[in-house]
Parts: structure tokens; C-alpha cells; sequence
């Protein structure tokens, strides 16, 4: 992958409704040889799809909460249970498995603190856990789906 391709991945992490045209103008392609880039990253899996961002006080998502989850049990069966839950749980928006203290760590949008509660209890009725710990956002100081492109040493292999 090279800088054109960052480019293009770049404008499309922007906005994905960009025509070919419109990226290979901005990149300095004529089209056809942009539309081969944009699938030969689609083949090779780093352009794994495009979607729509929408806006979370309008759909009144309007709160981030932080769930650290604890389980005294890591059995293969535990986890199918616990992948399932989270998986059926459409709040859930993002979860991870962690190292150190927390087993997993979640987070969860949700309207207010009534719909967190009902989330709570729909998610320990599912599956069985040692100790959650619930941290509700403040403020969102920074949000992006978009993934840093340009690294040092990445620009040099260009050269």
C-alpha cells in the first residue's frame, strides 16, 4: 500500500458516499486506475466496508457508558455465552477483551441512566459475571471512526 493508497483510504474514512471521479480528481488518478485501488483494497480486506454515521442526539443515544466486567469463569462456554449476550444486546457498540485487572471492558449508548438500567439487568440475566463496574461519560472530547494513515517511516517506503 502506498501513499495514494492512504489518500484514497483517507477521503473515503471522510466520506464514503465520494464518487470514483471525484476521489481520483482529488488524488491525482484518472478514474478507471483510481476504481482498480479501491478494489484491489476491498479484495485485499482493508477496505472492509462503508457505512452511514448517524446522529446520536437525534436518535437520543445520548450517553456513553464505560463497563468494566469481571468473571471468575473463562471456560470456552462462558465466553459463546457472553459473545451471545453482548451480540444480542444491540447497546453494545463496542467490546473488548483486556489485559491487567478487567476482563472485558464495553461501551454501551444508551438515552439516560433508566435505559442503562434496563440493559444492566437484560445483560446479567443472560450471562453470569463476577463484578461490573459502570463509568457514565461526561463530556465526548474527541470521536472518530477514521483510523490515523500516515505514520513515521510509512512515507519514507514511499520514496
Amino acid at each position: 500500500m502506498d501513499s495514494t493508497d492512504r489518500q484514497i483510504l483517507d477521503l473515503l474514512q471522510q466520506d464514503a458516499t465520494l464518487s470514483t471521479a471525484a476521489i481520483a480528481e482529488q488524488v491525482g488518478l484518472s478514474p478507471t486506475p483510481c476504481w482498480r485501488r479501491i478494489q484491489n483494497l476491498e479484495k485485499a480486506g482493508v477496505l472492509r466496508g462503508r457505512v452511514a454515521l448517524l446522529d446520536r442526539k437525534q436518535l437520543d443515544l445520548n450517553v456513553d457508558v464505560f463497563v468494566e466486567i469481571k468473571t471468575d469463569r473463562h471456560t470456552p462456554e462462558w465466553i459463546e455465552t457472553f459473545t451471545r449476550a453482548i451480540d444480542e444486546l444491540d447497546e453494545v457498540v463496542e467490546c473488548y477483551r483486556m489485559s491487567g485487572e478487567v476482563d472485558y471492558l464495553l461501551r454501551v449508548a444508551v438515552g439516560d441512566i433508566e435505559a442503562y438500567d434496563a440493559f444492566y439487568k437484560r445483560l446479567i440475566e443472560r450471562v453470569e459475571v463476577a463484578n461490573i463496574s459502570s463509568y457514565f461519560s461526561m463530556e465526548r472530547m474527541k470521536y472518530t471512526t477514521a483510523l490515523p494513515l500516515q505514520s513515521k517511516g510509512r512515507d519514507a517506503e514511499d520514496s
